[in-house]
């Protein structure tokens, strides 16, 4: 059965947060003969949205019609401070949370999880410029800026921007194996960094 990944998308989305991450799971899905993941996009509501920098996004989901993710993806940038304060998103991410086998932040959408209370007792990142925020959002957690991105098991965060496909590739090696992530890198012409 193909497992579902779902990335959020709202107003002021960091474009290569949710961009990344969904080129690494569809390319795989597309060398493994479209039988993998199947990787969609959900927003809080339907119609199209403007991520950062004036991007138009046509989410595929919103709340009411989002098949259950397997995987969730949390990306950042300026929306996401808009979401802490959207208690009925939150709710939602929550139950999603709950029932997802993995959940993976980007950048400023490690706020959300803290927001959320799931990072007390993990080791996690966030985008540079708010390493500081998140240790006052979260003061349970361990925030530690040392690395691209920390596996908890179910959470994982990573740090700004491109780290999401860094992450993602993790992911994929996770589920799939190492071979099926280095395959899926190198057709993306992706220079992996050092061990994270």
């Amino acid at each position: 059965m193909k497992q579902n990944i779902a990335i959020l998308v709202f107003p002021d989305v960091e474009v290569l947060d949710f961009a990344g991450p969904f080129e690494v799971f569809a390319v795989t899905d597309e060398l493994r003969g479209y039988e993998t993941f199947h990787t969609f996009t959900v927003a809080g509501a339907p119609g199209v949205l403007r991520a950062r920098n004036g991007l138009q996004v046509v989410p595929d989901f919103h709340l009411e019609n989002c098949p259950r993710p397997h995987v969730l993806v949390i990306p950042g940038g300026f929306g996401t401070r808009a979401i802490l304060r959207q208690p009925a998103l939150l709710e939602w991410l929550r139950q999603q949370a709950r029932d997802a086998k993995i959940v993976l932040s980007v950048c400023s959408g490690a706020l959300i999880l803290a927001q959320l209370g799931l990072l007390d007792g993990l080791r996690v990142t966030t985008h540079y410029e708010l390493l500081d925020l998140l240790r006052k959002m979260a003061p349970a957690a361990t925030v530690d800026g040392s690395k691209r991105f920390h596996d908890n098991g179910k959470i994982l965060t990573a740090a700004g921007i491109s780290a999401g496909i860094d992450v993602s590739l993790h992911i994929v090696a996770r589920i799939l194996g190492e071979p099926v992530a280095a395959a899926t890198a190198r057709y993306m012409e992706y220079q992996r960094p050092g061990p994270a």
